[in-house]
């Protein structure tokens, strides 16, 4: 935990892992607890922030976006959130629940995408500063149940992002478990092919065991 008593929590985990299910799951749990929640998403959670998540996502402009520039755009985003939303909220005691940060770089940009190493650890760096989170949540799933769970999705069309094909996602999930493996002391991966229930369980059984305990 910070010095201020704020907590900061990022959620991973491929497109389809179900972490967005989760993050909800537990800010309730945690404002049941008493605790002040603030939620957000990446790239966005800004005025700035979500223009540049339509243009990654969504815009026309976006296909055919080299892995630099995409680098680059999501690390824009992370800075103005750390500094407008982030830092301000670490300060007033929050916990903050981030729906990805900058391990999804070190992953997508850096692992999937394959970019070298030391830029894009340099640039997730220098976008972050100071705001590293206190603990990391992977919710783990293979690449094939994350991609089959996307087309059974009824509301949307597939963003860009989850166009990719399933040698890109297993080198996410790859990416992620390796980084698991290799900072254990901030990371905490979960088995999101169990049922909703029993996932949030071991999420709230590690919250409370990091930080409560």
């Amino acid at each position: 935990m910070s010095d201020t008593g704020g907590i900061l929590i990022s959620f991973e985990g491929s497109e389809g892992s179900g972490k967005s299910t989760q993050i909800a799951r537990l800010a309730k749990h945690l404002e049941l607890a008493g605790r002040e929640v603030l939620r957000t998403r990446e790239p966005g959670g800004t005025a700035l922030g979500e223009q540049i998540r339509h243009l990654l996502k969504h815009a026309d402009a976006g296909f055919g976006m080299c892995p630099e520039a995409e680098l680059l755009l999501f690390a824009a985003s992370r800075a103005q959130l750390v500094r407008e939303v982030i830092l301000p909220a670490l300060d007033a005691g929050k916990v903050i629940l981030c729906d990805r940060f900058l391990d999804s770089t070190t992953v997508y940009q850096g692992v999937a995408r394959q970019l070298s190493e030391d830029p894009v650890q340099a640039i997730n760096g220098f976008a972050v500063g100071s705001a590293m989170p206190h603990l990391t949540i992977v919710v783990d799933v293979p690449a094939e149940v994350g991609m089959e769970r996307i087309q059974k999705r009824a509301s949307d069309l597939p963003d860009r992002m989850e166009q990719e094909n399933i040698e890109f996602y297993q080198r996410v999930r790859q990416g992620y478990l390796l980084l698991a493996d290799q900072m254990p002391e901030r990371f905490f991966v979960v088995d999101g092919t169990l049922d909703i229930d029993s996932v949030g369980e071991l999420i709230w059984a590690e919250i409370n065991e990091h930080f409560f305990a």
